[in-house]
């Protein structure tokens, strides 16, 4: 009876460490606190109720797209990975990388995890054409775009994707450009831009419904991160509009600590704490990301 309680705790616990290597990041574009503070978006509420919240993370300069959610997977800005525009190739840019893999790119989280972590699946959702341009595609095992602005198709490839390899640690980038795209039509703050806030709280509500419905919700963790807010049509300065976003997380090895105050961060931190989940000892040299440790348990 003893043997077997013993092989009992240690699957328990093998499980754990496993599924506590499952990080989902959900990328709402354009997301800003003031936007986050009017909207209603009970989903997100419920998600981000066992972790941690910060409505005062800062986006690096220039707050636009490109250079953000790169620096959110590279642990760096765009001083050193050189991304400093929406216009970025890699065939085509101003400022060389401080740092480069063997096909040019900037080391970002993915080849990180692809290099230290035995096993870890990846994948790579999106529906803005341009975003997928810093990535090294070799890293990623699955890479789907969706056209004119959609996201449902997008949101079941990430839950396929996540129950067809749910016994492997896994890294899921599932980014939405409509909230951005309803600021820029008719102003940020505006109706509109409320309602596109409110409508992607529904399909991340669905989304974690599904994944509850397959037990593989309390085994996630799950990061809610953007990449700019925004003024009148558009952004890009530096106002505290444009300069201060959401940015939680939760999930098996996250504080319950609620709206932090005095919290300190960048979107350069956001692939130190990738990394950390997922028990990475190495980290390149060039990110100058920091690791907020105040956040875990």
């Amino acid at each position: 009876m003893k043997k077997l309680s013993f092989i009992a705790i240690l699957i328990f616990f093998t499980s754990i460490n496993v599924f506590g290597q499952r990080v989902v990041i959900i990328g709402l574009d354009g997301f800003s606190s003031e936007g986050f503070k009017t909207a209603k978006h009970p989903n997100i509420d419920k998600m981000v109720a066992d972790g941690v919240l910060s409505l005062t993370t800062r986006p690096v300069m220039p707050s636009v797209t490109l250079p953000n959610w790169t620096s959110h997977l590279t642990g760096s800005g765009p001083e050193e990975h050189g991304v400093t525009g929406n216009d970025w190739t890699l065939e085509k840019h101003q400022l060389k990388a401080i740092d480069e893999d063997q096909d040019g790119y900037y080391p970002s989280i993915f080849k990180v995890l692809k290099e230290q972590v035995p096993g870890v699946k990846t994948a790579f959702y999106y529906n803005w054409a341009e975003l997928i341009n810093t990535m090294n595609k070799k890293y990623l095992d699955e890479v789907s775009f969706e056209e004119n602005d959609g996201y449902v198709g997008n949101y079941q490839k990430a839950l396929d994707f996540i129950v067809k390899y749910k016994k492997d640690p896994a890294l899921i980038f599932l980014y939405s450009v409509r909230v951005d795209h309803a600021g820029h039509k008719y102003k940020w703050m505006s109706a509109e831009y409320i309602a596109a806030i409110e409508e992607a709280d529904v399909a991340i509500g669905k989304f974690l419904d599904s994944l509850k419905a397959q037990n593989l919700y309390k085994s996630t963790h799950f990061m809610l991160i953007t990449d700019h807010g925004g003024t009148g049509n558009g952004h890009g300065g530096t106002s505290m509009s444009e300069m201060q976003v959401p940015w939680a997380i939760t999930g098996p090895k996250i504080r319950r600590a609620g709206l932090l105050g005095n919290f300190y961060n960048s979107n350069k931190n956001t692939s130190m704490v990738i990394a950390h989940i997922f028990g990475v000892k190495t980290l390149p040299g060039s990110w100058t990301g920091m690791l907020p440790e105040k956040i875990f348990k």
